[in-house]
């Protein structure tokens, strides 16, 4: 049976990535379809004004979304695919390429997964004004004051539950036992705050380390999420799998990505219990749009993990292989690579490789 993709455009240089990875997958010859479900919502309408039930539907009908990088005029469609599809689990794999721009000397083993909580933590967006906790009576035991007697201020709610930090471990392991099925070492390292946040923060970890118990065959080590920062820097290829919570995991994999040649090569996935939607983790460049720089390999590689999710296996096998030639011969990369190339000229041989 042909699959469904729903593709959600993206702004700037984030729809000039997702047009050329569209260009490139439209000459895979791939059992898919592409449908365009915000295509009828007004420009700059569908932030404000909330998601239409038509393309809520012409999501819903698909077997994934492929997500173009926004600034907020689809925020409505993410808002959409990350909450109202319950995608939990923010899946960024960093892997250094023969070709990729890294700043490091010897980024030949970095081959790591993080894992990321997608869904709580600080992103819950509950915020608002000090003085609003006066009624609840909360004091800080190191500053020896009341919330509402600190001064003029705001507060954030860090929330971490139990149900949600286990099923995004659960996630972690098996992502770990997959890639130890395929030669890797199934390790999985928790990272978090727990000296100093030992209620939220010490829980996230104490469940990790509950459901590593369930995988006897997958080694697991926490790291304080400082120690762990310097660590991806120093040593990343000790790196396995990183389960963090949903605020670290996103600062993190950008400094992952970091590693081995940037945003401009830094893919996701967003997993929910039946819906995914991917994405390229980097923002929309409207500082280079329209001058045909956009680097689209981190849109490409999440297209590959697209299609690996439903079930396209060989055309993604056959885009990241054909990809990491492109990088290896050196001579059509785009300028966040160190090459002059152009969009068009990396994509035309990309489908030269192809």
């Amino acid at each position: 049976m042909r699959k469904r993709i729903a593709v959600i455009p993206g702004e700037d240089g984030g729809r000039e990535a997702m047009e050329a990875a569209l260009g490139v997958l439209e000459q895979m010859a791939l059992a898919a379809d592409f449908s365009f479900p915000l295509a009828a919502v007004p420009a700059g309408a569908d932030g404000q004004a909330g998601l239409s039930p038509e393309a809520r539907a012409g999501i819903d009908a698909a077997d994934a979304t492929f997500f173009g990088a926004t600034d907020g005029g689809s925020f409505a469609a993410l808002a959409y695919l990350r909450w109202g599809k319950d995608a939990y689990a923010n899946v960024r794999p960093t892997r250094w390429w023969p070709g990729c721009a890294s700043p490091l000397r010897a980024p030949e083993d970095i081959d790591l997964v993080i894992v990321r909580e997608n869904l709580e933590d600080a992103y819950v967006r509950l915020e608002g004004d000090l003085r609003d906790l006066e009624p609840l009576d909360l004091a800080s035991r190191p500053l020896r004051r009341k919330a509402h007697e600190l001064g003029p201020g705001r507060y954030a709610i860090k929330a971490i539950t139990e149900a949600g930090s286990r099923r995004i471990a659960r996630f972690a392991f098996e992502v770990a036992r997959r890639r130890k099925a395929a030669g890797g070492p199934g390790r999985v390292t928790a990272g978090a705050k727990w000296n100093m946040l030992p209620q939220s923060d010490g829980l996230f970890v104490e469940v990790a380390r509950a459901v590593g118990a369930d995988y006897p065959d997958i080694a697991f080590d926490t790291l304080l999420v400082d120690d762990l920062a310097q660590k991806l820097v120093m040593a990343p290829g000790r790196f396995d799998v990183i389960l963090l919570p949903n605020l670290y995991g996103d600062i993190l994999s950008d400094a992952a990505a970091a590693l081995t040649g940037g945003l401009g090569v830094a893919p996701s996935g967003c997993y929910g219990p039946d819906y995914a939607y991917f994405e390229p983790v980097h923002g929309t460049a409207p500082d280079i749009a329209g001058r045909g720089r956009v680097n689209p390999t981190a849109t490409l590689l999440a297209g590959a993990m697209m299609l690996e999710h439903i079930g396209l296996e060989p055309g993604a096998q056959r885009l990241r292989a054909a990809l990491g030639r492109v990088y290896a011969a050196g001579r059509w990369l785009t300028p966040d690579q160190g090459g002059s190339a152009t969009t068009g000229d990396f994509c035309r041989a990309l489908i030269g490789e192809l």
